[in-house]
């Protein structure tokens, strides 16, 4: 969807439907999965037969509390685990892969879904928060769980997947910070109102340049093969909107009342990015199939500053966990 008729029609008129892909066997982890989206997608995992799927996320209590609930409609016992993540810091990060390449088996598939939309600018790990969070901490995971994914691959022959959630709000960002040498310098320099009232956009669309020149570097998946993309589930019932500003509650409540489509039939779209085939890697996925992302991402401009912001991210990674960029080429 690349207009914003579009993706009106999308929201009122277009269903997702519902996952056909068994998951037996499988070892699965959704992050921020405590609550809305993300603990929807694991309960439709731990429904279609997966063997292990961890919560990941930042309070415990509250993960127990999804895992119960989970359990309670699911009725399968011991398949859920939480485990702590807290994406705001890159060290809980580190140690959380650490965790599961240690402790895990095997790995089948990974669903980025943990982010956060404000309207305040606040620094988190010397970057802008929803930076940090959406984007850095995200890719930072994924690539580090790149081994244990190809490890997987070798030794059970399967495709793993890495499924990072996007938005179709990339196609309406305002992105002039792209023009800058420094990406990332020019939008933790913007700290006014308007520049945090784009910015979820503009990380939903970082989200989906860097998975698409990830997967370009990541190489094509064969037979051992990782396969990467990312799934938009749309405007939906979550808690996604629970920091805005009070006075555009009153908007969201009439936008959730209209138009929005029920946690469950988003989370659709995140199993059926998580059970992607090859065809999916580095692909944009709307409604569960292959779909265009917007007319900037696919131009010849959009390809330049994909493969721009995707080399300062890694520069940014190679700070925070020396030698990553080897796990991207398999090293």
């Amino acid at each position: 969807m690349t207009t914003f008729r579009e993706i009106l029609y999308n929201q009122l008129f277009v269903s997702i439907p519902k996952p056909k892909t068994d998951f037996t066997g499988q070892t699965c982890i959704v992050t921020g999965s405590n609550t809305g989206l993300g603990k929807e997608a694991a309960r439709q995992l731990v429904d279609y037969n997966a063997s292990k799927v961890v919560l990941a996320v930042r309070n415990l209590e509250r993960g127990e509390k999804a895992r119960n609930d989970i359990v309670n409609t699911t009725k399968r016992e011991n398949v859920l685990e939480v485990w702590e993540l807290d994406l705001s810091s890159f060290e809980s990060v580190k140690r959380f892969a650490s965790r599961c390449n240690e402790h895990l088996e095997r790995l089948d598939c990974l669903i980025g879904n943990g982010a956060i939309n404000t309207r305040k600018h606040k620094e988190v790990e010397d970057n802008e928060s929803m930076l940090t969070i959406n984007v850095m901490s995200t890719f930072l995971l994924s690539i580090l769980l790149l081994p244990l994914c190809q490890k997987t691959a070798r030794s059970f022959e399967v495709h793993p997947r890495i499924t990072i959630i996007a938005s179709d709000l990339h196609a309406l960002a305002s992105f002039p910070e792209r023009l800058e040498p420094d990406i990332f310098a020019a939008l933790n320099a913007d700290k006014s109102f308007s520049g945090m009232m784009r910015r979820y956009g503009v990380t939903k669309l970082l989200v989906v340049l860097i998975t698409r020149e990830l997967a370009v570097q990541m190489g094509k998946p064969d037979s051992q093969g990782v396969i990467l993309n990312c799934a938009n589930p749309g405007f939906c019932h979550s808690e996604i909107t629970r920091d805005v500003p009070r006075w555009t509650r009153p908007i969201f409540w009439f936008m959730h009342k209209s138009m929005a489509r029920s946690t469950e039939m988003g989370s659709r779209a995140h199993v059926i990015a998580a059970a992607g085939l090859t065809a999916t890697h580095g692909e944009y996925m709307d409604n569960g199939v292959i779909s265009k992302a917007s007319n900037f991402v696919r131009s010849e401009e959009g390809h330049s500053t994909q493969r721009k912001v995707y080399a300062q991210l890694l520069r940014k990674l190679e700070g925070i966990e020396p030698g990553i960029s080897q796990l991207v080429a398999g090293k």
